[in-house]
């Protein structure tokens, strides 16, 4: 996992759990490949702004609340 990634991933999986999804769910929700959230929930993707729009919808919350779990590098 990217150390930089995982508070992203961390955050994207406690919501995505909140609302009861499943991974092959949210992925419906949002247009992805259910591998695609699952390696985003394991930091091996750094998804693009346009992606993290769609997650965040899918997700029924904002980026900047998923931005929040970031830290800084």
């Amino acid at each position: 996992m990217n150390a930089n990634l995982e508070p992203l991933a961390n955050a994207i999986r406690r919501q995505r759990e909140c609302l009861g999804l499943s991974q092959e769910a949210l992925a419906g929700r949002c247009g992805f490949d259910r591998t695609y959230i699952s390696m985003l929930e394991r930091g091996r993707r750094n998804p693009s702004f346009l992606n993290l729009l769609r997650l965040a919808k899918g997700l029924e919350t904002r980026v900047s609340t998923l931005a929040l779990a970031y830290d800084g590098a």
